[in-house]
């Protein structure tokens, strides 16, 4: 096992940074220039582009400056700003703590409720409950969340005034303590319920799919001829060989989260990662594009080594294999 998790370790490094240098590439490359977009188009005393370039190491050759970026990088400095005017590194996780906010509770119950329906839906396979389901989760995958998010709005923000449209808290007022936090919650519905009924039904079809492939196997025979009740076996014996395409879905959704809210955030105008991500396109700003990139790296990579732990957890014959090979 340990063995295992090093070796999957040792590769997150190298994957880490070929990341880097792949979209700091990129993100240079790309029309567009980074001062213009600061200065805007008001008329500028002369020389002063050329001095802002100056020093923010625009004026340097490419190689160079993505030398420096890894020197800076190594030594945890993330860079500065262009258009926020703060360092990048605080700039990135305070908005990504509101976007895990977000997303943590939605994905989480998003896998409760596709388990749940799976284990509903499989063992009827063909029946009234498991077309009703199965239905239901094509349908969720199938709507644009930014399109549910919308409709969601006009209907119970602009139709039926229940929810808050938008934002993470009322502007018009000034709240503390827990006022202030059920308020946040109160602004978490529409988005949180947006997310969950797209990952629901992601979740739900490939949770079914091996529910479904699970029990047929010989060993669910052998616990119903021990007089094990249905939900003995569908609990204990058939999720447990289950899990492992659910929890790639799963794992692959979280890790994939921080700047998969980009469009919820967008709508419900949400002070998260995504909303950061779309005002720093606009702004060619480069070390907040480069850091949010980094972030998400990094989240990717935590998330698939959390999913092969899982993997040897729920399998042994993962563990086996790995000792044998190496």
């Amino acid at each position: 096992m340990r063995r295992y998790i090093l070796a999957r370790l040792l590769w997150a490094g190298p994957i880490v940074l070929a990341i880097v240098v792949v979209t700091f590439l990129i993100i240079h490359i790309v029309p567009g220039d980074p001062i213009q977009a600061l200065v805007g188009d008001f008329p500028t005393p002369p020389g002063y582009a050329e001095k802002i370039r100056e020093d923010f190491g625009l004026d340097k050759p490419l190689t160079t400056q993505l030398w420096l970026y890894l020197s800076n990088l190594a030594q945890g400095n993330l860079g500065f700003s262009f258009s926020n005017r703060q360092p990048v590194l605080g700039l990135v996780l305070d908005r990504a703590r509101y976007t895990l906010l977000l997303m943590v509770p939605a994905l989480t119950l998003a896998a409760m409720l596709g388990i749940t329906m799976a284990l509903a839906a499989a063992p009827r396979a063909g029946g009234l409950i498991d077309s009703a389901i199965t239905g239901l989760s094509v349908a969720g995958f199938s709507i644009p969340i930014f399109w549910l998010g919308q409709i969601l709005v006009i209907v119970f923000a602009i139709q039926f005034p229940l929810l808050p449209a938008q934002g993470m808290v009322s502007a018009r007022e000034s709240l503390q303590g827990w006022p202030w936090m059920r308020d946040v919650l109160w602004h978490m519905v529409l988005p949180v319920f947006s997310i969950t009924i797209f990952y629901v039904a992601m979740v739900a079809r490939v949770a079914r799919a091996s529910v479904l492939e699970a029990l047929s196997q010989d060993f669910v025979m052998t616990a119903r001829a021990k007089g094990l009740s249905r939900r003995t076996v569908l609990w204990q014996h058939v999720l447990p060989n289950a899990m492992i395409p659910v929890v790639t879905v799963i794992g692959y959704n979280f890790g994939h989260s921080l700047t998969g809210a980009i469009l919820v955030e967008t709508v419900f105008a949400w002070p998260g990662l995504g909303s950061l991500f779309i005002t720093s396109i606009g702004n060619r700003d480069y070390p907040v594009l480069l850091g949010i990139f980094l972030v998400s790296a990094i989240a990717v990579v935590i998330a698939n080594l959390i999913t092969d732990i899982l993997y040897a957890a729920l399998d042994p014959r993962v563990r086996s294999s790995y000792g044998k090979h190496a």
